[in-house]
């Protein structure tokens, strides 16, 4: 681990270990909370950043950073690609845009992917928090108005190292899975994908909400779907629906579970 409000740990660390290339998935990803703890939220997501990009450029390491689709206000009518406008709601999203910039105004040959929705078999997550709910409850409402890509985690290791194997590569990236769906419809497919693998063992009611029903502190982009049109070929990878990832990562777990 690393502090990256350290600075002194941050040049000692890189100098031990004298890296190529360090890739940066660390931030405070709170989006709520960083309504009311700003100064967390901006330390995580652009000092952080900034202090790590300026030593690996002073010793000429390359930065991989990672960065979020809330950087876009989700008015847009079709998916982002990198070179749109940005324009975040949030604390979240400002921090983590403003953190882009500092990452590129320091190391310029830095590699930026933005995603979004991201989940695992680890950590807390949309598709874990939904399998517990599941679990324990006979109905559910979920918001529909929202719209993006989920991404497996898997899958987004896999695009950074494949930009870790393409060190020519610079500028800002997107990567998520492809197709597209509302939160209920990723509920949904949770559920349906839970019960045939075993994992649920009995009927839960899923019902749809407007987020307006849903009030959190943080707005939240309405459509966040990203372009990875670039990702695709610069990567030389090939999307894969969120719904097989869904799937993959469920029985994943299903075999750790077993295991």
């Amino acid at each position: 681990q690393l502090d990256l409000e350290d600075t002194s740990a941050i040049a000692d660390t890189l100098d031990r270990l004298a890296p190529h290339q360090v890739i940066n998935a660390a931030a405070y990803t709170a989006v709520d909370a960083a309504e009311a703890d700003g100064p967390a939220a901006w330390a995580a997501n652009c000092e952080g950043p900034r202090a790590l990009a300026r030593a690996c450029t002073e010793r000429g390491i390359r930065l991989l950073q990672v960065s979020t689709d809330f950087v876009f206000d989700g008015e847009s009518a079709h998916p982002y690609a990198p070179g749109d406008s940005t324009a975040p709601l949030g604390e979240y999203g400002r921090s983590k845009l403003a953190g882009e910039q500092a990452v590129q105004e320091e190391c310029p040959g830095a590699f930026i992917l933005r995603t979004g929705w991201v989940y695992s078999r680890f950590g807390s997550n949309f598709v874990k928090t939904m399998l517990g709910l599941m679990a324990e409850r006979e109905a559910l409402s979920v918001v529909q108005d929202q719209v993006g890509t989920p991404t497996w985690a898997r899958g987004l290791a896999a695009a950074l190292w494949a930009a870790v194997e393409r060190p020519q590569l610079t500028g800002v990236y997107h990567w998520s899975d492809a197709g597209v769906c509302s939160w209920y419809d990723f509920a949904v497919a949770i559920y349906e994908e839970g019960r045939a693998l075993g994992l649920l063992n009995r009927p839960v009611a899923i019902g749809p909400i407007p987020a307006s029903e849903y009030p959190t502190p943080a707005r939240r982009p309405a459509f966040s779907v990203l372009d990875k049109t670039a990702s695709w070929r610069d990567l030389a990878l090939e999307g894969v629906h969120w719904r097989r990832q869904l799937r993959a990562m469920l029985e994943d777990m299903q075999e750790h579970m077993d295991g």
